[in-house]
């Protein structure tokens, strides 16, 4: 019996038992969405040839917007853009990103996460989502882009509405979309003119000293930086806490061993990733692998599954401590995401932390989860834990 995955049915799980079970058969299957790639070593070549572009600029048009404010936008955003334009505008906004600038704000990240672990620590409960993973990230993205920590909850707000970009009910959810994105452009226009007018050592006033940028591509870069970069951190962290709650003796490990906290989150992204599949589109008839693609052919390389491949991890168990071929969390290639070494370095921040913090957590509850496909995360995740009196520095 020939298996085709609908990855369009919000039930649907691309951690399931039958996904691993097609990826015993073949390194690939059929899917409603083109070709998904199950096996790493496939995975990982696909991803860097270059006969292939990022497949996300056609995912609008999927799903039924053919126009309108957000397809329009879409078409701009380095997910949609190739060649001169996306390797231009990548390489001015690289600098703000190398390691040695985000190293340089690891102690606002730990202040960050600090604070907020102290309001609730004593306490025994926390539902994760909304007192801690959406705070941190949203105050992580204000920190990047100089501004005010106390407009977080309005950028989240926002950037929340956007993240709908991703879900695979994305046709129903277009009106939301574009009343975020009309919202958080104006909001962007202003922190642009104002940098221009009164320069900061910020992010924001990099990218406006940088000549070769129009406004309009100034504009699309940074209001996408800041929905993508709180969006995916935000349920990544959740995520995060989601497996090492299923493995008590890792949470207290971690909890010990806080320097452990950079490989737990690379082992979280292998079995556990918020991006459940990366897509790439065929830009000429290509024969990979003996798989015959034809131009503007879409393949979706799943994330968990790659991860999870016997062939690359033959014990592909949860262990922090243990050494394994590179995640594709993060994609690969030239569209390798941006803001990787943000999200590396936030994470590996918090997750000690909050081990630290909170002893003996389990959920409370299931909580509420978006469909295991796309980019999942939760919504709401409501913990327990023994209290602890203060918040650790």
């Amino acid at each position: 019996m020939t298996t085709r995955f609908d990855l369009g049915d919000p039930a649907f799980d691309v951690t399931s038992s039958v996904v691993h079970e097609a990826r015993e058969r073949d390194w690939y299957v059929e899917t409603t969405w083109g070709w998904a790639v199950l096996r790493h070593a496939e995975a990982s070549l696909l991803l860097r040839d270059r006969r292939f572009r990022q497949g996300n600029a056609r995912w609008p048009a999927q799903n039924g917007i053919h126009s309108g404010l957000f397809s329009d936008w879409w078409q701009e955003t380095l997910l949609s853009l190739e060649g001169d334009d996306h390797a231009r505008i990548r390489r001015l906004m690289v600098p703000a990103f190398r390691k040695k600038a985000v190293s340089d704000l690891v102690p606002a990240f730990r202040s960050i996460a600090a604070e907020l672990i102290a309001s609730f620590a004593p306490t025994g409960r926390v539902e994760f989502v909304h007192e801690f993973a959406e705070p941190y990230a949203s105050r992580i993205i204000c920190l990047l882009l100089g501004l005010p920590q106390d407009h977080w909850p309005q950028v989240a707000r926002w950037a929340d509405d956007l993240g709908a970009s991703f879900s695979i009910d994305v046709g129903r959810q277009a009106p939301r979309i574009e009343a975020a994105l009309a919202g958080l452009s104006a909001y962007v226009d202003e922190v642009v003119a104002d940098r221009r007018a009164h320069p900061r050592d910020d992010l924001v006033t990099t990218l406006v000293s940088a000549e070769s940028l129009t406004d309009r591509e100034l504009s699309v870069a940074l209001v996408f930086l800041a929905f993508a970069g709180m969006e995916t951190t935000r349920n990544q962290l959740g995520l995060a806490l989601q497996t090492l709650l299923a493995h008590p003796d890792q949470w207290a490990l971690l909890a010990e061993r806080p320097e452990l906290g950079a490989s737990a989150v690379e082992e979280v992204m292998r079995v556990n990733p918020t991006v459940t599949w990366v897509t790439r589109e065929a830009v000429e008839d290509v024969v990979f692998e003996g798989l015959a693609i034809p131009r503007g052919g879409i393949v979706q390389v799943l994330s968990h599954s790659a991860g999870t491949d016997p062939r690359s991890t033959p014990d592909p168990s949860f262990d922090i401590t243990a050494s394994r071929p590179p995640h594709l969390g993060f994609g690969a290639g030239i569209h390798h995401c941006l803001g990787h070494f943000v999200a590396r370095t936030d994470m590996a921040v918090a997750l000690p932390a909050l081990a630290r913090a909170m002893p003996h957590a389990t959920p409370d509850g299931p909580g509420t989860w978006l469909p295991v496909s796309g980019n999942t995360g939760a919504l709401s995740f409501p913990l327990r834990f023994t209290p602890t009196p203060t918040a650790p520095l």
